[in-house]
């Protein structure tokens, strides 16, 4: 007899935020659905406002509670985020499931030290005696490469670099050894080279620690670099997701293969007058999203089924995609 699979570390079935606004009730994301194993790179990507750190701050419920409205679920090792008690959530919270911003100078508090920000988690969520939590957070700012590790426990964070400032955040993210790390565009706002130096320490991190990763990013060019498998999302819901290389080779929805479409490649010699690939038109409004298939407006291949809501079809093993091509 064949062992059941193990249950994924992380499931999100039909999660929809809402927003209460004074222009009414606004739709951030609407029916997201996957999974993410234990020790897997999950990439999340698809363009800014898609609802991609919407769909991660619900995890951890860093929403507001007096604006947003949430429905769905959210499973953690068993157990239902939704209706946990704040005590028990804030157990979870940056202790077994982490995360890092992509602007490290908001995420890091201005007026303490980094040594005393790395310290706060351990000694919170491990019980350290205050000696003890400076000596480990040490060690995180160690782990992470960041250099002279002793001085920068003393430092604040407009005293470091961005880069700097980055690892010093993925430390204080890491310093409890967490199950999960939710990495929201944690290179967005630095250069191509420390870009580089980031996405290798966390590749070495995931494997050295066996993390499960949820890389949101809308960058397909670090997409291929680090994930295993990729969901593409766009206007608030998930329209394809496929292990990585499969997305590339063989894209499936008009949305993905206009985004693939759309990357500059140092190996294609565009001729003379011919502009790059664009995707036509705006992405929907959050107060009015079509009733029907979300990319309509903006599809080459739209016709008038596409006025109803697509089905979520199986193309291949593990490849599925949102669309009436494949119905």
């Amino acid at each position: 007899m064949t062992p059941a699979a193990p249950s994924p570390l992380l499931q999100i079935r039909d999660l929809q935020v809402h927003f209460d606004t004074p222009a009414g009730l606004l739709r951030a994301v609407g029916g997201v659905s996957f999974d993410l194993d234990a020790g897997e790179t999950l990439g999340l990507v698809g363009e800014s406002g898609c609802g991609k750190t919407v769909t991660a701050l619900s995890i951890l419920r860093l929403l507001p509670a007096t604006h947003a409205d949430m429905t769905g679920e959210i499973r953690f090792a068993g157990e239902d985020l939704q209706t946990l008690s704040e005590p028990r959530l804030r157990e979870i919270r940056g202790n077994r499931i982490a995360m890092v911003f992509q602007e490290p100078m908001t995420a890091l508090n201005p007026v303490f030290t980094i040594g005393e920000q790395v310290a706060e988690a351990l000694r919170l969520h491990r019980g350290l005696s205050h000696q003890d939590a400076w000596q480990a957070a040490g060690q995180a700012l160690t782990r992470v490469g960041l250099p002279e590790a002793q001085r920068r426990l003393k430092q604040y964070p407009h005293e470091l670099s961005g880069g700097l400032r980055q690892r010093a955040l993925i430390a204080m993210a890491l310093a409890c050894e967490p199950e999960i790390l939710i990495a929201d565009e944690p290179t967005t706002a630095l250069d191509v080279t420390i870009q580089a130096q980031i996405l290798a320490l966390l590749k070495n991190l995931k494997e050295e620690m066996g993390l499960a990763v949820l890389f949101i990013t809308h960058n397909l060019g670090i997409v291929a670099q680090t994930t295993e498998r990729v969901a593409v999302m766009y206007a608030g819901a998930i329209m394809e997701q496929a292990a990585t290389k499969e997305l590339y080779k063989n894209p499936a929805h008009p949305y993905t293969r206009s985004l693939l479409a759309a990357v500059p490649r140092l190996d294609f010699h565009q001729p003379p007058g011919e502009k790059l690939a664009a995707i036509r038109g705006q992405v929907p409004g959050l107060e009015a999203p079509p009733t029907g298939c979300l990319f309509m407006d903006r599809c080459p291949e739209a016709r008038e089924q596409c006025q109803e809501p697509p089905p979520w079809v199986e193309v291949e093993p593990g490849h599925q995609v949102r669309c009436w091509n494949y119905a």
